[in-house]
This record gives C-alpha cells, structure tokens and sequence, in this order.
C-alpha cells in the first residue's frame, strides 16, 4: 500500500500532512511513502529529511496522485488534481462538504473512497484525531498575540514610578477550545479576562483558567449533544446584546470564536455596540471567514470604525505553520492507524466504527 501527499496551494494553506517525524511510523504500518518535490521547503523541511526516514520524493505531483492508495491532504485538491484520483483510491483531509459538496458528489459518485476528518464525532475515541480541537487550540493562542502586537497599550498591569499602567481588559466570546486557549494565553500575558458563551457548561472551565465568565439567563439550555453551540433564539440574543453592550464599553481588546460548524457566522458584535467601544480597541474576529462575528469583519484586512481596529484572516494558522502541521499531521496519522487493517494490509472502511462512518463522505 502506498500513501502520498502533494504541496498545497502556497498561495492560501502553508501547512502539510506528513511531517518527517511520522514516516517511520507510517512505514511500520506497512506502508510506502510518496511525495512531491519540495513538500515541506517552505517550512524549512528539506526533501533529505524526508529521504532520510525512508519516504520517496517525486518531481511529478501527477504520479504520486496516480499511484498513491491513500492521499492525504490539507485541503481540497483543485479540480484539475482530482481528475488524476482513480476508482477506489482514499483521499483523507479537510474536505469541507458544505463548501465543496457538489465536488464531492461527484468524486463519491466515481467510487473515491472521502473521509473529511472536520466531521469527526466528539467522542474518546477520537480525540487523538481531532484536527478541529489541535487546530482551534493554536488560533486562539495566536489570536491573542496578534490583537496584542497591535494594541497600542501595555497588557499586564505595571505599576511604576511614574505612576501605574492598569491591565487591559480582554473579551472572549465563544468558550470552546479556541476561546479557552484565548483566555488561558491573555490571562498568562497579565490581562483581566472576561468571556461569554451560550452554554452554560462553559462557565467552570472558563472560571478555572482564571477568566470572569459573563452569564445571559437561558444560557444552560444551548448546547447540542455533541458539546457544540446551539442557533440562539430571538430572546436570548436580545439578552446577550444588552449584556455585550454594557461590557464592550470598558473592554480593550475582544476575541470572537463564535462558530456554528456549516453555517453562516453568528452576528454577535453589532455596530451600534462597537459604536460605543473606546477609541484603540482591538477586536480579533476567529469567524472571519464564514462571515465574521461583527457587522465589519472584512477577511484579510483590518478595518477601522470609530477608532476601534477589527480584524480577521482567512487563515490564522499560516501564521504558525510549523506547529499546526506537527499536530495535523499526527492527527491524520492516527486516523489512518484506525483506517487500516493491518493483518490484511488493506483500508478497511468498516461502517460499523463510528469514526469511519461519520467521516465518510458518501
């Protein structure tokens, strides 16, 4: 069995699926390696290193397309890729079907095995295969270095000679893995840290790593089974508009993790809230790129209303690079262990495994 993985489109994702370390491990499991020149270069991964533990490297991304069994992937191969994917063939990788579900009818409807690893169910099991948590973990971390680099203003509390520099305040709505991660990093950083969210289950964790957590009354009864936020109903959001209103006033820097996974952003940070920010804020927007949690989140850019700088990027994570392909990529790895019969040497799609199943794009 052969497994293989091309380079990325550069342009929008600088992270890899195979990171050097993981070669012998894939190799132990009884499979050959192939990979296109120059795979992890711009990481400053040279072709050696791969060689060195054992992978092959081929100057034609087209063959290792054509004679892999497994590919696996970041993202979504172009469509002038995916015409070189035969019948039977695995592609692993974050596939996106709400995006791209129509591309994946189509490759499905061609007997090509998918399995888009964002749909992973939230259990045991399969936390060592959950890109979403590793990768969430390492956006909030950034998030809260990249709205500090460009806040004007000291973060920790400074008390001086001169006088006294107060702590900034810092606002995490959204209390999942990103938003933990953003409150732990703020709070290390010497921040005061409030955070809000729709599930009321979130209130200990948010407490433990030192954060005030912001209470808007129905808060208990929004969470799915799979520990996912719920659509908020008219009432709450109202609630939760009032209670944002008053906080926002006396808050340097906000950090949006707000997501629905498949849907349209919520609009939580509206423009008459931002209105009554102070001039200097920061507001970090996670949700950029499925449409923003404020009224002016623009992808890539940062916009400025009333002095206030909102941001958000397409891809946080090119950011850090490095770290987020190691655990990526370690990810994949053990979805794979799963994925592969190793008595037979073969991909044992058994739909009885609920982690196979609910991944599977059919």
């Amino acid at each position: 069995m052969r497994i293989g993985s091309i380079q990325e489109n550069q342009n929008i994702e600088k992270r890899i699926a195979i990171t050097p370390e993981l070669v012998k491990k894939y190799i132990s499991l009884g499979f050959e390696l192939i990979l296109s020149e120059n795979y992890g270069s711009h990481l400053g991964i040279k072709d050696e290193y791969y060689k060195d533990m054992g992978a092959n490297i081929s100057k034609d991304e087209i063959e290792v397309l054509k004679t892999s069994d497994l590919i696996v992937q970041l993202g979504m191969l172009a469509d002038d890729k995916t015409l070189n994917i035969k019948e039977h063939q695995t592609v692993i990788g974050v596939l996106n079907p709400y995006v791209n579900k129509e591309k994946l009818e189509n490759l499905a409807k061609r007997k090509i095995n998918l399995f888009s690893l964002e749909l992973l169910p939230r259990i045991t099991r399969a936390q060592s295969m959950d890109i979403l948590s590793s990768q969430a973990n390492l956006a909030g971390y950034k998030a809260v270095i990249e709205s500090f680099a460009n806040f004007e203003k000291a973060i920790p509390m400074m008390m001086t000679a001169a006088g006294t520099v107060p702590a900034a305040k810092v606002l995490v709505v959204g209390a999942g893995v990103a938003g933990l991660q953003a409150i732990a990093t703020a709070k290390r950083m010497g921040a005061i840290v409030f955070a809000t969210d729709v599930r009321m289950a979130s209130k200990e964790q948010v407490e433990s790593l030192g954060g005030k957590f912001l209470t808007v009354e129905g808060s208990e009864n929004l969470e799915t089974e799979g520990g996912y936020a719920k659509e908020t109903s008219d009432d709450f959001k109202k609630k939760q508009e009032e209670l944002l209103s008053e906080t926002l006033k006396k808050i340097d820097i906000v950090i949006c993790t707000a997501l629905i996974p498949g849907k349209k952003a919520p609009l939580i940070i509206k423009d008459n809230m931002i209105k009554n920010m102070q001039a200097g804020s920061i507001i970090y927007d996670l949700a950029a790129i499925q449409g923003g949690n404020t009224a002016f989140t623009v992808v890539d850019k940062i916009i400025e209303k009333n002095g206030v700088k909102i941001m958000g990027e397409s891809n946080i994570l090119n950011k850090l690079p490095v770290s987020a392909s190691n655990l990526y990529a370690k990810n994949v790895f053990n979805f794979v262990d799963n994925l592969f019969d190793k008595e037979k040497k073969n991909i044992n799609i058994n739909l009885d495994d609920e982690i196979i199943e609910k991944t599977l794009i059919k």
